[in-house]
């Protein structure tokens, strides 16, 4: 067995160094005993040639122990990895020195480390807090051993920044002395900031150097040193690295913990200001020590096995003779310049009162709008290549912002209202946006919570509440300076012209699998999903379309259709009525309409008070979609009776590949029941394959389209997302499969080539007799007269899981348990019938947990543990209902 000096760390890693110093700060001939833990001794024994080295080095007031995951996995990669963590001077078990070390002097000492430690070859620099600096200066002093660098939760400087409230109150003279040295109240809230908390031994192995007064003075040192003004003596260092590293041109990753107090999003934003090459993860939940948060070890390695120092990035194809056959999402609107007929129409105008007429816009209005509000949008400082976060809802106001927004080359923002706050904000500052043009509500969201962005509102607000929510511009104001800037330009003087493969769009995920995830589109991916849809559905300049669906709400101008936003809040789709959908699409004589599922659920629970010519302007839709989620048959039937001339489909998408397959009414009732839900065939230009499941229920690595063969599914098409937008893991993960993007949805293809979805990975039941999917089954159990939704979870071991329904009464239950013995039996039936599954239990619940913003999407992984719970004779609240049980 080995010996442990510390949770995790055997004593065969732990050394003293004797180290002649440098440093301007100690005496000539001054020799330090620095501690380090060193692997590099273990895998010299085992005769293995490591691949480099990793440089650790810890901030205040940590010490080596914070590497100790990394020691491990550098001694057991498949590649192994030499890894040495220091102990700054004064730090961890390190000398105290009894000298005041400056950033300088320990930029110097880890150089006279390195130097006396003999150490060679290719060099990665890790920092965490101020020892990312420290690692940097390192790093700039010694450029021909570094390899590449990684920062976790640092910053290299507060320019434009005041210092953090915590480091404030750290630094000030009544709390600075008690709070660092005195005490060890510092250190105690530093180890606080865990997410989740630290073990109790875990705990005193860090607290461990730093018992006594006389042991934290280098904590105390730390933080006096930081440099919080031009006049600190540690400023001119600071600025050197800060402004050096901007020329390192090695390979770089940022892992960020967001609930960081210390170093917030903006340092993160400012360290990929300056490496803009970098490699970026942002872990939503976690904090400032996030090595102790989350498992760094499986991104570092993954990221070192790509190759450092060689081809680290997947550099995107630029393909300049393609730019004349490129065609912009604004070509339509600048052909139809001079075109009176209407372009946009909106139902319930920004900002007007119930019962104000619809607004219109001709597609010549529409043209100069967008022209002016670019023109507007510039003078007020945006640029190329600037976020811009748009808190707007569809309507007139939107399309315009979006246009004008894609004109100038900036990037648009777009999270939805439906995340809530609290997952708006984390998508508002996870994109970083350098502007937020909101409606009033949302820029109180921005002032209160802190979201990034220089503050623009679009309507007109009283000086006093503009000031109160620090807006500097309002739409109605750029519109006006960007009449006056056309005025004195030359019409004939080009707009900046697109580059096709730049950013154009970060659009949010439902955040129905997780925290709702950024995700990144080019402005040829932009321009091929509008080509995806006008070819897929033979949509052509003349359509006039109802967009009651948010996504393709902004895609008309790009189409030459008219749109009409119909009067709704389109991030609670059950606020369309019948008669609002009606009056849309009378308003522009549609002939499509694109709305969700809940949304019609609640047209059809409406459509009784239609009037007859309500009823007529339905009649009139030649095609209805209905994306976001799967549609039963029986529901399409009943809107088809509502619109009995439209052709309807339902196309099977997702944020990032949005649309995939499409399929009709009458192709749903041919293909008929089977095992998961027939989502159809591919659209134009998009491939589907299935990456194999295996017995155990991992996932293969090989695209196949044989049919009938149930795995993970494939997408490639040109309208696939770039990548997701600060998330290097899971991007890494999603497009594993060169020219493929992994969905995370289960299915299979049938014989006719038809996807047949099952459910999601993590959906999965892996039982003693194999993987089992759960759409097939819950089909089954809502062919029960009783019940209204189903899901059917896996309770148990992984391997060894039962299947379990959870069901949601059409008649709710008021309290949730174990369902009456006749509908239990009435369900276990049904299930066995139709997807040859036997239940081991059948439970109800008054309500099914959804996430925000699709009703229809279950969230099954917390069902799975209520259901766990309940079934071993526990308490446990419902999810989703903030604690009934």
């Amino acid at each position: 067995m080995v010996a442990q000096l510390w949770p995790g760390v055997p004593e065969s890693w732990s050394s003293f160094v004797q180290v002649p110093s440098t440093a301007a700060v100690d005496r000539p001939e001054t020799v330090h005993k620095w501690h380090v833990l060193d692997n590099g001794p273990e895998l010299a024994a085992r005769g293995v040639e490591p691949a480099g080295t990793l440089l650790c080095v810890h901030g205040n007031p940590t010490w080596s122990y914070l590497w100790r995951s990394l020691l491990a996995a550098g001694s057991e990669a498949e590649q192994p990895w030499r890894v040495i963590a220091v102990d700054q001077l004064d730090m961890g078990f390190s000398a105290r020195t009894g000298a005041f070390r400056r950033l300088e002097d320990r930029i110097t000492d880890l150089g006279d480390l390195t130097d006396a430690m003999g150490l060679t070859g290719k060099v990665i620099t890790v920092g965490h807090d101020w020892g990312g600096v420290i690692s940097l200066g390192w790093a700039l002093k010694h450029r021909s051993q570094l390899a590449g660098i990684i920062l976790t939760n640092t910053a290299v400087h507060p320019a434009g920044f005041d210092v953090p409230p915590a480091l404030r109150l750290a630094l000030h003279p009544a709390v600075h002395g008690w709070g660092t040295q005195t005490t060890d109240a510092f250190i105690r809230v530093t180890h606080s900031l865990a997410q989740p908390a630290l073990a109790p031994d875990v705990r005193a192995a860090f607290a461990a150097p730093y018992r006594g007064s006389a042991r934290r003075k280098g904590v105390a040192n730390f933080v006096a040193d930081i440099p919080a003004d031009s006049t600190h003596p540690s400023w001119r260092t600071l600025n050197r690295v800060a402004d050096g590293i901007k020329r390192l041109d090695v390979p770089a990753l940022l892992l960020w913990g967001p609930k960081d107090p210390v170093f917030s999003d903006r340092y993160l934003r400012d360290l990929m200001d300056r490496l803009p090459q970098a490699d970026v993860h942002r872990f939503e939940g976690a904090s400032h020590l996030l090595p102790e948060d989350v498992d760094i070890t499986a991104p570092v390695f993954s990221w070192l096995e790509k190759g450092p120092g060689t081809e680290n990035r997947e550099i995107r194809n630029r393909n300049v003779a393609g730019l004349s056959v490129f065609r912009p999402m604004l070509a339509e609107l600048d052909e139809r310049d001079g075109d009176s007929s209407p372009a946009v129409v909106d139902m319930a105008p920004l900002g007007a009162p119930a019962g104000t007429p619809p607004a219109t816009l001709s597609w010549a209005e529409l043209a100069a709008r967008v022209n002016q509000l670019a023109a507007g949008l510039s003078a007020a400082g945006v640029r190329a290549g600037d976020r811009v976060n748009l808190l707007v809802p569809p309507g007139i106001e939107l399309t315009s912002l979006i246009y004008a927004c894609l004109r100038l080359g900036a990037v648009i923002v777009v999270a939805d209202a439906g995340l809530g706050t609290k997952g708006m904000g984390r998508a508002i500052k996870g994109a970083g946006p350098a502007y937020i043009v909101g409606i009033e509500r949302a820029l109180t969201g921005a002032r209160l919570f802190g979201w990034p962005g220089i503050r623009i509102s679009a309507e007109t607000l009283s000086p006093a509440k503009a000031r109160l929510l620090g807006v500097k511009h309002s739409v109605p104001e750029l519109i006006a300076a960007g009449k006056d800037a056309s005025a004195g330009k030359d019409p004939d003087e080009p707009w900046l012209r697109t580059d096709p493969d730049a950013d154009a769009a970060v659009l949010f995920t439902s955040g129905s699998t997780g925290p709702a995830k950024g995700v990144v589109y080019t402005h040829r991916q932009l321009t091929a999903m509008r080509d995806a849809l006008k070819n897929t559905y033979n949509l052509r300049a003349g359509t006039s379309l109802v967009a009651g669906f948010a996504p393709f709400a902004l895609l008309g101008p790009a189409l030459g259709a008219t749109s009409v936003t119909p009067d709704m809040d389109v991030t609670s789709p059950r606020t369309l009525t019948a008669a609002a959908l009606a009056d849309a699409a009378a308003a522009v004589n549609a002939t499509t309409v694109f709305a969700s599922p809940a949304a019609l659920g609640n047209v059809l629970a409406t459509s009784a008070d239609l009037t007859e010519d309500q009823r007529k302007a339905l009649q009139q839709v030649e095609l209805l979609l209905s994306a976001g989620a799967p549609i039963p048959e029986p529901l399409l039937a009943r809107v088809s009776a509502l619109t009995p001339n439209a052709e309807l489909h339902t196309p099977y998408g997702m944020t990032e590949a949005l649309p995939v397959t499409d399929i009709s009414l009458d192709e749903i009732r041919a293909a008929g029941a089977g095992n998961g839900v027939c989502v159809g065939t591919p659209v134009s230009e998009a491939q589907v394959a299935i990456a194999a499941l295996s017995p155990e229920g991992t996932v293969g690595d090989t695209p196949l389209v044989e049919p009938n063969l149930t795995g993970e599914i494939l997408v490639s098409a040109p309208h696939v997302k770039d990548r997701y937008d600060r998330l290097w893991i899971t991007e890494s993960k999603s497009s594993s499969l060169p020219g493929w993007h992994r969905t995370g949805d289960v299915g299979h293809l049938d014989e006719q080539g038809r996807l047949w979805v099952e459910g999601r990975l993590g959906h999965i039941l892996t039982t003693p007799g194999g993987v089992v999917t759960p759409v097939a089954a819950e089909q089954a159990a809502e062919s029960v007269a009783a019940v209204g939704r189903a899901a059917v979870v896996g309770v148990g071991p992984a391997g060894a899981q039962v299947p379990v329904a959870v069901l949601e009464l059409t008649d709710p239950v008021r309290r949730p348990g174990t369902a009456p013995q006749d509908l239990a039996a009435a369900v276990r039936t049904a299930v066995a019938a139709g997807a040859g599954l036997e239940l081991a239990a059948v439970l109800v619940l008054p309500a099914m947990p959804t996430d925000i913003r699709h009703n229809s999407k279950i969230d099954r992984t917390a069902l799975a543990g209520w259901a766990e719970t309940i079934l071993a004779g526990g308490s446990a609240k419902v999810p989703g209902t903030g604690g009934r049980k």
